[in-house]
């Protein structure tokens, strides 16, 4: 079954080519042109990635993105416009896994939707199957499932692969330029991205976000995952 694309973008310029780009991928392309009908799509047919511009008239890309992440952990790749970090942050403090910054070239967008749908079916990055576990919090690579004691810890796609990442190097400090190398393939990028995803794994793993004992920073290195902590 062809993967399906729902393109969120008001400008049909844009909105032409991307899809036009995308189909020839191998995709099947819905293309909506304001949020409410982005989000009403979304939650109506499941599509398999959402690409969403962030100035979207009626509802902006930004609070579509969070409404999604209320029900769903479909995977969303944010288009923002260049230098505009505030967005960038926002939109990955929102839940997208990616985005991509205007004026862009439709075959890097074709990479990243690529990328994104195969991290998300579990084919790179961390092993595809096997289960991690520390303490009450458990990770089923094979279904994609984290569970904290009882209850399900809904993890975007990227939250999945960094979670998994640190877990098997447990005791390994790693910066911010290896880790966007290791879990999200980039060579190089805006660092802030490491940083949002690792507040938000704490905001949902860590008894106090704010006092970690799972996520540690270790100040001028980077990030490490403590060996394993008592329930």
């Amino acid at each position: 079954m062809r993967p399906r694309i729902l393109v969120a973008e008001d400008d049909p310029t844009i909105s032409e080519v991307v899809e036009r780009y995308l189909k020839h991928d191998g995709y099947d392309v819905e293309c909506v042109s304001d949020g409410p009908t982005a989000l009403h799509r979304a939650l109506v047919t499941h599509p398999d990635l959402v690409v969403l511009d962030i100035m979207l008239p009626g509802l902006d890309g930004l609070e579509v993105c969070r409404r999604l992440r209320a029900s769903t952990s479909t995977p969303v790749i944010l288009l923002t416009a260049l230098g505009s970090e505030g967005d960038r942050i926002a939109g990955l403090e929102h839940g997208a896994d990616d985005y991509i910054t205007k004026p862009f070239s439709p075959r890097e967008l074709a990479l990243r939707v690529r990328a994104v749908l195969r991290r998300a079916a579990g084919m790179s990055g961390p092993p595809s199957t096997g289960v991690v576990q520390d303490g009450d919090l458990r990770l089923d690579r094979g279904s994609r499932l984290a569970t904290l004691g009882e209850a399900e810890v809904q993890l975007t796609t990227r939250e999945f692969d960094l979670l998994s990442f640190l877990m098997d190097n447990r005791g390994r400090v790693f910066d911010r330029p290896t880790l966007l190398s290791k879990v999200w393939g980039w060579d190089f990028g805006d660092q802030s991205t490491v940083t949002v995803h690792v507040r938000r794994l704490r905001a949902k793993i860590e008894r106090d976000a704010a006092d970690p004992k799972r996520i540690v920073t270790v100040w001028g290195t980077g990030y490490r995952y403590e060996q394993p902590v008592a329930p």
